[in-house]
């Protein structure tokens, strides 16, 4: 059973940079922002302007630099051709290890959980699944065939065509299973 947040204000960072993937960036930052939490689409490098793998182009509220000391109630970390750029971002990758370590969620979709998750030792102790070609950089293959899993505060999920329910099971871990249902029936996703 996931333990959730009982406060008003649930703050997200959602990581983006060059070549993140459409569907997994804006699916979990759609779903939160329903849920009135304050989500920060937070750019890495030094441009807001963001050009995305299938070339949407967007502009993020913030640089991951400028908001690497506030406090996140969870780090989502989409994939696509750009994860390098996530992975090789030290910002990022010291901001996910604090929140492993405060016991905070983190979450990743894609080649993220392998790229980004799995080379920092976010993964350790943990268990989780990605984009099927990364499967084998996973060091725990057990659950790779799950297309969302969720192991203590990490939750990690296979790819584009299970964006809606990874974004569904965020909310769930932030707002509990009643709020996660009430928004999959107003959406019409079930």
């Amino acid at each position: 059973m996931i333990r959730f947040i009982k406060r008003s204000m649930v703050r997200v960072l959602v990581a983006v940079t060059n070549g993140s993937e459409e569907i997994e960036l804006l699916t979990p930052l759609d779903l939160l922002r329903r849920c009135q939490a304050e989500v920060v689409l937070a750019a890495s490098g030094n441009s807001l302007e963001v050009t995305l793998g299938k070339g949407v182009r967007i502009i993020a509220d913030d640089l991951i630099s400028n908001v690497s000391n506030q406090d996140f109630d969870m780090i989502v970390v989409p994939g696509g051709p750009g994860t390098g750029n996530l992975r090789d971002d030290p910002i990022l990758i010291e901001m996910l290890r604090r929140q492993k370590q405060s016991q905070k969620w983190y979450a990743a979709i894609c080649a993220a959980p392998a790229l980004v998750f799995e080379t920092h030792g976010l993964l350790e102790g943990e268990v989780g699944t990605c984009y099927p070609s990364c499967e084998k950089q996973l060091h725990n293959k057990s659950r790779v065939h799950d297309r969302v899993v969720v192991s203590n505060k990490c939750i990690t999920s296979k790819g584009p065509g299970t964006a809606m329910e990874f974004a569904l099971k965020l909310v769930e871990a932030l707002y509990g299973q009643e709020k996660a249902d009430e928004l999959s029936h107003t959406i019409v996703f079930r």
